[in-house]
């Protein structure tokens, strides 16, 4: 097997594999009944003109199983960082206590988790869909190898290779899928 072949493999393993990293930082997002500060690692708070991370201005912490604790490191930045998460429309609202703000996970209700487990799916569709894409131009790579001198049967061998690791990704993404249904749909 030449090597270009070999190369052309590793970085479609190698993109696939960022692509369902990608999945599993977009599915700790989704909440699934209890509180993670992982939830609002998407949030932007609007920092004396600039937008920065919640994170990165505060520090959030889990009070309980069902309630987050935001302290800002600046007490000016309380107003800010309440005006983003109601902005973001998260399905909860912030409670500001002039120190710090607490945000209560309400109880899913069914319609919600339905529409949380659809979020995922939308998820799951668009980690396939790159990793397809992946596969697609790796076999287009494949394909110019062998229009360039490499035998058909070599050819041939790395696409079932590639095709082989596409199916492998694809499973993950179901196997992760699967993992937070079961999650979020559990009471």
């Amino acid at each position: 097997m030449s090597d270009e072949l070999i190369a052309i493999e590793q970085h479609a393993a190698d993109a696939m594999r960022k692509a369902i990293q990608f999945l599993e930082t977009e599915l700790v997002k989704i909440r699934a009944g209890k509180s993670n500060p992982q939830m609002l690692d998407g949030l932007s708070v609007d920092y004396y003109g600039s937008p920065m991370p919640v994170n990165q201005v505060a520090n959030i912490s889990v009070l309980d199983a069902r309630t987050l604790s935001i302290q800002p490191w600046e007490k000016n930045m309380l107003q800010p960082i309440e005006r983003a998460i109601i902005a973001a429309n998260m399905g909860f609202t912030p409670q500001n206590d002039g120190s710090l703000i607490r945000i209560f996970m309400p109880p899913l209700t069914e319609e919600r988790r339905k529409e949380l487990v659809k979020k995922c799916q939308s998820e799951g569709e668009q980690s396939k869909v790159a990793i397809r894409n992946i596969r697609r131009d790796s076999i287009e790579q494949v394909k110019k190898l062998r229009r360039n001198g490499l035998s058909e049967d070599v050819a041939k061998g790395g696409e079932t290779a590639i095709q082989e690791i596409t199916d492998k990704h694809i499973a993950l993404v179901d196997k992760h899928l699967a993992s937070k249904e079961k999650e979020i749909m559990s009471v």
